[in-house]
């Protein structure tokens, strides 16, 4: 049913949940596991001049950290992965990469934030790929979310 599968990960310990949900997926219908981090280019840009650089290099560091982690679950099962770092606004990079590549499935974490908090995000991540995507979009809640 599934060819290709994107699992956006952040590095929280919410990718845990999510992958014991998408990997049996993958797994069923032998798909190539694609994972993804975004460097959010707001959180880098609000950064001074001096302090720039230093904190994208660490960003995209975490981002490699935490696709080796998702590609490392996956290969654990045998499934085919393919990891990415880019950078950018992480629901719009989420949809994009699905789009450039074909993929027919999304399956993506949520802390289960409360009322409160989503206003002060405008939102998160996880609703905006839901409200914007053209493939299904299998959303997991962390099993530890208050």
């Amino acid at each position: 049913m599934y060819d290709d599968i994107l699992i956006p990960t952040d590095g929280s310990e919410t990718i845990s949940e999510t992958l014991t949900h998408g990997l049996p997926i993958a797994e069923r219908d032998a798909a190539t596991v694609h994972a993804l981090y975004v460097v959010d280019s707001r959180v880098t840009a609000a950064a001074t001049d001096e302090t720039g650089p230093e904190l994208e290099r660490s960003l995209e560091a975490e981002g490699r950290d935490a696709v080796a982690d998702v590609e490392d679950a996956a290969a654990d099962r045998g499934l085919e992965t393919v990891g990415e770092v880019r950078k950018g606004t992480p629901s719009k990079a989420i949809l994009e990469y699905a789009d450039e590549r074909g993929i027919d499935l999304i399956v993506i974490g949520t802390r289960g934030k409360s009322p409160r908090e989503k206003v002060a995000s405008l939102g998160s991540v996880s609703e905006r790929v839901v409200d914007n995507a053209s493939i299904p979009v299998f959303v997991v809640r962390d099993a530890g979310a208050e």
